[in-house]
């Protein structure tokens, strides 16, 4: 094919790698190049026909997520767009979806994989995917092998979106008159050191134990943030399921069943909140879950492939960032990421805990700042979360920092003041920690306001305060308790 520039100066020979609808990838004397289509005409019998050409997208992974919230949001994309969206058609390749147009033709096909988190991330390392859908962050292994076959692009965990919120949670039968649980109890009913209802203030009867099978992200997930920490065998008899629909109609069945499964797929079953031994608990409705203060949130991932996308996948990804796109996440039984705002006068329960954890270490004078400082505010949703000791903020948070920019750069914070508010867990000094939660917090800010390019700083003031240990939301007893504890949130005044 030859690419000739509109005015006929310049002119591209080559082969033909790939066309999206917008740009040509072509082989040609000078490497691999990528060209606006809208800038050259095409001559050769390698150029597309323009009148019928047909985008195409590849998405696999996680079959609960492929199966449950895509179809969603393709449909909404594809209103969003003036079209519908067909099928799927069940071919060799996968689920197929058509976007076609008003008259009825095709604009585009998504060709989706159902599978695992497992299956997607083989597929986005093999190169046979545009998109990863997933349940889990990548392990180490894999990010070895996308720096291996990419050492040049920016690497995993640099290219995800998270494009909805899920949760990990314990459900039983609602005739069951158990009413929580903690992260130690469940590792010691699933490695089968408590195997009777009774040792948790139930009926004197065996506990029936259901899981997802071991492949599925959620179940990974599980293995490593609930019993990661003790090598033992699971107990015997763990009854596993293909999907979360199957474990949660299999306990709401038996009234001496204890499953784990999501949030959004619990159907008539009971989720339990997770309490501490200290006497936090924490449910997973909506606001814990965006705010990730409850423990065991499930972001829905997308991994993107280290190539040039299509330009659908592209229009996609960028819709996912809408509120039409919000609308449609809660619609499917998912949280979305959406900004609310909750005044520290609706927030008992963690004053409550601040109050109860105080001691030498935090005292009342601290107490009363904290008041003092938050007392008129309203906490927004997007919280940003920590590895022990460290300022790298994990994927989810980095999403919120990407969604609390564009809010600020539309505005909807103008004559206003934000507060980034650090906080720690309790391991270590008290000093300590307060200063490391005041590092966290101007490094949130400083993240903002670098995302937020086009925001004027005259519009909205962005200042920094902290106070270490004052305000746990877990117990400091388990290395979940101690992750949710190191935060920083953004307080609206």
């Amino acid at each position: 094919m030859e690419l000739r520039s509109l005015d006929g100066t310049v002119t591209l020979e080559g082969n033909l790698v790939a066309f999206d609808g917008a740009y040509y990838q072509l082989d040609s004397a000078y490497g691999r190049l990528t060209v606006a289509a809208e800038g050259v005409s095409c001559a050769g019998p390698g150029c597309p026909d323009l009148s019928s050409f047909v985008a195409e997208a590849r998405i696999a992974g996680e079959a609960t997520v492929a199966e449950g919230l895509l179809p969603a949001l393709l449909a909404g994309f594809a209103q969003d767009r003036g079209m519908a969206l067909a099928g799927p058609e069940t071919t060799g390749e996968g689920l197929v979806y058509a976007l076609t147009r008003r008259d009825g033709s095709t604009a585009a096909r998504v060709v989706v994989a159902p599978g695992t988190s497992d299956s997607g991330f083989l597929a986005l390392l093999n190169g046979d995917t545009d998109l990863a859908l997933t349940l889990r962050a990548p392990t180490e292994a894999e990010r070895r092998a996308d720096r291996a076959g990419a050492p040049d692009d920016p690497p995993l965990i640099r290219r995800v979106r998270v494009i909805g919120l899920d949760a990990l949670v314990p459900v039983v039968a609602p005739q069951n008159p158990v009413d929580a649980l903690s992260q130690a109890e469940l590792a010691a009913i699933y490695t089968g050191e408590i195997d009777n209802w009774q040792a948790l203030g139930g009926p004197d009867a065996p506990v029936a134990l259901h899981l997802l099978e071991p492949e599925l992200g959620l179940a990974q997930t599980f293995a490593t943030a609930v019993l990661g920490g003790a090598p033992r065998e699971p107990a015997a008899g763990i009854t596993t399921h293909a999907s979360a629909l199957a474990l949660a109609t299999a306990v709401a069945r038996d009234a001496y069943a204890l499953g784990v499964t999501a949030q959004s797929a619990r159907g008539t079953t009971r989720s339990l909140p997770l309490a501490g031994a200290c006497g936090f608990s924490q449910g997973a409705d909506p606001n814990a879950v965006k705010a990730e203060d409850y423990p065991l949130t499930a972001p829905v991932y997308l991994y993107l492939a280290p190539r040039r996308l299509p330009q659908l996948v592209r229009d996609f990804l960028a819709w996912t960032e809408t509120e039409a796109a919000e609308r449609v996440v809660a619609e499917a039984g998912y949280v979305n990421q959406s900004l609310t705002r909750t005044p520290l006068a609706l927030q008992g329960t963690r004053l409550a805990n601040a109050v109860a954890a105080a001691g030498e270490e935090v005292p009342l004078a601290e107490l009363q700042r904290l008041v003092e400082t938050l007392g008129h505010a309203e906490r927004l949703s997007a919280t940003f979360r920590f590895a022990d000791g460290s300022v790298d903020l994990d994927a989810q948070s980095r999403a919120s920092v990407a969604r609390l920019a564009a809010a600020i750069e539309q505005g909807a914070f103008d004559g206003r003041r934000l507060v980034f508010v650090g906080f720690s867990d309790g391991g270590g000094r008290a000093e300590v920690n307060l200063r490391l939660s005041l590092r966290r917090a101007e490094t949130v800010r400083a993240a903002v306001l670098a995302a937020a390019e086009a925001a004027d700083p005259d519009r909205v003031t962005l200042d920094v305060d902290a106070f270490g240990e004052a305000m746990p939301m877990a117990c400091d007893d388990s290395d979940w308790g101690r992750a949710v504890n190191r935060r920083v949130e953004v307080w609206l005044d």
